[in-house]
């Protein structure tokens, strides 16, 4: 072997080594990072709609023994959380405006039937003394704080990994090697800001 084949060896890992430096440097594996950072969110807002979606029923049925001509409204709290839970958005498909917001209004959707229901307890006394009722109540409002919380940092991540592959030099990472699509991100209701009308 050459003293020139000797050396190209070395020279070859050193110059491998300075290309993965500057391509880190240089934020290639930005887009990556931020898309899954935003995907790990996402599947902290699933998580805590699921979380809700559990406690739901076992609130129906403690709400159902005090509130018997509550039948309407209780109607709607079961159909709302049917429908939540058929409508699906994992993180391959977050990226897909229709089929986000598809999911969007029927969580919103099982958020204003959850609302009416809480205001029309109200009307019930010896339900709001009753310790299970109040525990679930308790867990319900906890697991909407979790909601509002999950939302906010997958909105944060999004608006990350979006701005990342908008601008430079990510938006040449992202169009010509990972091939990444904006992803979608939550919008207030319309009327989100008054609370729900209960008529007695």
């Amino acid at each position: 072997m050459t003293f020139s084949a000797q050396l190209r060896r070395p020279l070859a890992w050193f110059a491998l080594g300075l290309l993965g430096i500057a391509l880190a440097g240089c934020g290639y594996n930005n887009v990556p990072t931020l898309e899954e950072k935003a995907k790990a969110a996402w599947s902290e807002v699933q998580n805590q709609y699921q979380r809700r979606a559990d406690l739901i029923p076992n609130l129906v049925e403690t709400v159902k023994g005090y509130a018997a001509q509550e039948r309407e409204v209780l109607t709607a709290v079961i159909e709302a959380r049917a429908k939540a839970t058929q409508v699906k958005v994992d993180a391959s498909t977050i990226s897909d405006p229709a089929k986000f917001k598809e999911y969007q209004d029927a969580q919103n959707q099982l958020t204003g039937a959850l609302g009416r229901l809480l205001v029309t307890v109200e009307r019930y006394p010896d339900l709001k003394s009753n310790q299970n009722f109040l525990a679930l109540q308790s867990q319900l409002e906890g697991t909407e704080n979790r909601v509002a919380v999950a939302r906010r940092d997958y909105i944060q991540a999004v608006q990350d990994f979006n701005t990342e592959i908008r601008t430079f030099p990510g938006v040449i990472w992202a169009k010509v090697f990972w091939g990444a699509k904006p992803m979608e991100t939550f919008t207030a209701t319309a009327g989100a800001e008054r609370p729900p009308a209960v008529k007695f």
